[in-house]
């Protein structure tokens, strides 16, 4: 009998160790799971110049996006199921709490991401170690003033 229940213990516990750990946040779920699929959206114009959740104040040209369901600071990779692009953001910010979407991001990546002018995406969000998350971003940014350079050389 002992036995029995040592072991149904030590069951229990493996299962609570291996479990996702979900924190509730202001009626939010807030989870650890690496990978999820999900609608992303981006932010209306409306929104510039707000505070974020963060405390910073909102910009359509940072890689940033709100999540209901990733902590704040999180770096993630979210890739475009339809076309396979990539970019990397941080989440700065919070959606309004009846929103289902997986992700809200700024223009701009919607636009790396080729959806700016369908309005939502099918997209992959991978949450990645932070160094990862801002050489991605720092890059991203560069690539982005090295067009804008480019564009005004053309004109």
């Amino acid at each position: 009998m002992r036995r029995i229940f040592t072991l149904v213990i030590t069951i229990l516990l493996a299962n609570a160790a291996m479990a996702q750990e979900v924190i509730n946040v202001n009626g939010r779920h807030i989870t650890n799971e690496p990978i999820a699929k999900g609608v992303a959206s981006y932010y209306h114009d409306k929104f510039v110049g707000r505070q974020t959740s963060t405390g910073e104040i909102f910009s359509n040209d940072k890689f940033t996006a709100a999540s209901n369901t990733l902590k704040l600071n999180t770096y993630v990779k979210v890739t475009n199921l339809k076309n396979g692009k990539y970019i990397y953001v941080r989440i700065n910010d919070r959606m309004h709490k009846d929103n289902k979407r997986l992700i809200d991001m700024a223009s701009i990546c919607a636009k790396k991401l080729g959806y700016h002018y369908d309005g939502l995406a099918k997209v992959k969000v991978e949450i990645v170690p932070r160094e990862e998350g801002k050489e991605g971003v720092l890059a991203q940014r560069q690539r982005l003033m090295a067009e804008h350079v480019t564009e005004e050389n053309q004109l």
